[in-house]
């Protein structure tokens, strides 16, 4: 890739505002970790909560645990990964200095406006996360667009789809219509599922057979194109409800079954000595997993709401852990497989997702101790990585490079 940065005003530039995985990672792991026990603390015991029992009534908890972790980490993560890859993808400049920092502090605010107790209006946030998303989605839509570089235009079009369903959230609270709401969060978590799909299917094969000097598997386009078909229409249907039930029974047992064959084909069992490539392979087959149980729980809407969380906690926040590890050390000029060890982080993750999913379908009688164990679980992932990537992603490149 050419150098497309001036060094000179990129020495005057603060580390962290330099590449846009930086403070959005960094961020997005920080409000990961406090976030769950906050809600739990918040939840389940309320007399020692950090927040007077007023401080809910404008913003109510059953809407902001889901909309944070969705819209809050999860999109922060998204987007951190996707304005520092459109710069390679493209050779375009992405965000950096004043502008990063003035799409991160969009981020920050509408997240500091949902926690502080007193009745702001809602419309605050909803304008922040909008101008925060709008600023993202324009920057990859730039870029794109300019090489016309078409195979990767889709992101800048799911990020708008994303905005579009985040105002939809907003409305959903303030007219106080949580069944709305739920469906909103169902198709956020399809709508990450479709993107591990498309992101997952181009690295985590590539990244084994590199690390193993291997050959990569071609695609199989009878497995690619209706898996990519199915998943797009789970996070239509979630808004729309227009299919019958037992349709979407069957997608999501198809779904899983393609899911399974094509990662089996990225030689999974091979990669278990490298952490930064088994995290990647156990958080893909997590969403497998929670397809076909989900398809066989259908009916259950106790257990179908837990693999929802079997997803969202070992399938989507795993791949963030584990992406954001790696990115972390490639992009500031580290050996990807010699940085801090993450072994211990990438084990917590998928002992919280079956704490808070697997647990409470068997044994539904002690389901708030099961919430507690998968909270500590995951606080203690992220918390490592915040502990051992604060000083990575604060401080310049060791190879002396922009970014």
């Amino acid at each position: 890739m050419l150098n497309i940065d001036d060094p000179s005003k990129v020495a005057k530039t603060p580390a962290i505002w330099r590449l846009g995985f930086r403070p959005f990672f960094l961020g997005g792991a920080i409000i990961a970790a406090l976030y769950i026990p906050l809600w739990v603390i918040t939840w389940l015991l309320p007399s020692y909560s950090l927040f007077e029992d007023t401080f809910w009534s404008p913003i109510l908890p059953l809407w902001w645990h889901p909309h944070e972790l969705l819209f809050g980490f999860a999109m922060a993560i998204v987007s951190g990964f996707l304005l520092t890859a459109v710069q390679n993808w493209t050779n375009q400049p992405s965000l950096k200095n004043w502008p990063l920092a003035l799409t991160f502090s969009c981020w920050a605010l509408a997240r500091l406006s949902l926690l502080i107790p007193t009745p702001l209006p809602i419309i605050l946030p909803a304008v922040f996360d909008i101008l925060f998303l709008g600023i993202v989605g324009s920057t990859l839509w730039r870029s794109i667009y300019k090489v016309k570089q078409w195979r990767n235009i889709g992101f800048p079009l799911m990020i708008i789809v994303a905005l579009c369903i985040n105002i939809l959230s907003y409305y959903s609270l303030y007219v106080r219509d949580f069944i709305l709401a739920h469906q909103i969060w169902q198709s956020m978590l399809w709508w990450l599922s479709l993107l591990i799909t498309i992101v997952g299917g181009r690295v985590i094969g590539f990244f084994t057979a590199m690390r193993l000097n291997a050959i990569k598997q071609p695609a199989l386009p009878w497995v690619e194109y209706p898996l990519l078909l199915i998943m797009l229409t789970l996070v239509l249907q979630a808004l729309f409800e227009l299919l019958p039930s037992a349709f979407i029974q069957v997608l999501l047992f198809i779904a899983g079954v393609l899911h399974l064959i094509r990662a089996s084909r990225w030689m999974p069992l091979k990669s278990f000595r490298e952490p930064l490539l088994w995290s990647l392979h156990i958080a893909y087959f997590t969403l497998p997993i929670s397809l076909l149980m989900m398809s066989w729980y259908f009916n259950d809407e106790f257990a179908y709401r837990c693999l929802l969380h079997l997803f969202a906690i070992g399938g989507m926040a795993m791949l963030c852990l584990s992406m954001i590890s790696r990115v972390s050390l490639g992009h500031t000029g580290r050996n990807i497989y010699q940085g801090p060890n993450m072994r211990i982080a990438f084990i917590c993750l998928p002992l919280a997702a079956i704490f808070r999913a697997i647990m409470p379908i068997y044994f539904p009688s002690q389901t708030h101790l099961w919430l507690w164990f998968a909270a500590v679980f995951w606080f203690g992932s992220f918390a490592i990585f915040v502990y051992h990537y604060t000083k990575i992603l604060t401080r310049p490149r060791v190879d002396g490079r922009p970014g």
